[in-house]
């Protein structure tokens, strides 16, 4: 699955920080909703968010469907701030989504949307540069004008 879905293209890139000790999480947030209940917002990112999480506890579903799932917590202070579909199930798989695999529940960070390279226009998904398999998220970090409240 690829993020370059037509439907994705205008969603705005957001830096993702723990909400507990403000630490850096990710620079490619996607705001999303759950598949399971399109009630519950969060965000989600492409990139697996080396050297910022680490799992937590071991592998579990939900009874809304059978993804296998694996809390991630904040290395910095150590508090969950979402998981990763360690093995997404065939409906979540077959229903419209973004391809990302790394989940972050809205009330555990904050976020700010990025801007584009003229610092004037918010950064777009489509705007991003496609990934190859050895990108990870050090390798991305914007500095402090590249992103807004």
């Amino acid at each position: 699955m690829s993020t370059s879905n037509a439907s994705f293209k205008n969603k705005c890139v957001a830096q993702v920080n723990c909400i507990f000790c403000d630490s850096l999480l990710c620079t490619r947030g996607m705001k999303a909703v759950l598949l399971a209940d399109t009630e519950v917002e969060l965000f989600s990112t492409d990139i697996p968010p080396n050297r910022t999480v680490d799992f937590v506890a071991s592998c579990y579903s939900t009874e809304s469907c059978k993804c296998k799932l694996r809390d991630i917590a904040c290395l910095k202070c150590g508090n969950v701030v979402g998981y990763h579909v360690v093995a997404p199930c065939k409906p979540c798989l077959l229903s419209c989504n973004n391809g990302h695999f790394w989940m972050f529940n809205s009330d555990a960070v904050s976020t700010l949307n990025r801007l584009d390279a003229t610092g004037l226009n918010l950064l777009l998904w489509g705007d991003l540069p496609e990934l190859d398999d050895s990108e990870n998220e050090e390798s991305e970090s914007p500095s402090e004008e590249d992103c807004i409240r």
